[in-house]
């Protein structure tokens, strides 16, 4: 699998269980304790993904995902902090995925090799109105300009992409996040999701609210 992985973790008996069975399904390693180590590393190598708790000897993960946007790198937290707040928080700020401490492992390795597969990119391009999607490279293009979009609001823009001009209610959007993409959206985020995404997107693209039922994506 020749993946690099960052995993951020203070607790020295959850961090080398996890590091043993990452290991084990062919994943390199490196681990840091802190913020201050775990910014040292980011700035001496880049990495395909990086595991974060929140709470942190010396500050939180929050400190290190900045630089690792920055690389590129993909972030899942891992963290017993469950609060909505710090939810959206993670997600809005470009994590890939937010995991709640105790954590079934087999449900933690599929969402780090789901983040993986939608770093590598699959397919070439699709289009919804005025938008372009570069699904090679993860990108957004409108009018030849990149739009920069958290890692949820690109994935719901493609979920619309894929199913242009179909009402989709909120149970189905949910569910095909989380069944194609391997990722968790609690219901009330989406309306957050939702709205951010609108007004990122501007005349370009149409969300349309089917009141009472869903939601609904026209070629402009």
């Amino acid at each position: 699998m020749n993946n690099h992985l960052l995993f951020v973790e203070d607790d020295a008996v959850i961090a080398s269980g996890l590091i043993y069975a990452l290991e084990s399904e062919g994943f390199s390693v490196t681990h840091a304790k802190d913020v201050s180590s775990g910014q040292k590393v980011v700035e001496e190598r880049k990495f395909d993904l990086a595991i974060l708790d929140i709470s942190l000897p010396d500050g939180t993960g929050f400190e290190l995902v900045k630089a690792l946007n920055a690389t590129s790198t993909s972030v899942i937290f891992l963290t017993a902090v469950d609060d909505e707040g710090n939810i959206i928080r993670a997600l809005e700020g470009g994590a890939e995925d937010y995991v709640t401490k105790p954590f079934r492992l087999g449900e933690l390795m599929a969402r780090i090799k789901a983040a993986l597969r939608r770093r590598s990119g699959q397919g070439n391009t699709t289009t919804l109105g005025g938008v372009t999607i570069n699904l090679n490279e993860g990108r957004v293009y409108v009018g030849g300009e990149a739009l920069d979009l958290t890692a949820l609001e690109y994935r719901l823009l493609l979920t619309f992409a894929n199913h242009k001009g179909q009402m989709l209610s909120r149970m189905q959007i949910l569910n095909l996040l989380w069944d194609s993409e391997g990722v968790f959206v609690e219901d009330n985020t989406l309306t957050v999701y939702i709205k951010r995404l609108r007004e990122k997107l501007g005349s370009s693209v149409g969300i349309e609210t089917v009141r009472g039922m869903g939601y609904r994506a026209n070629d402009n």
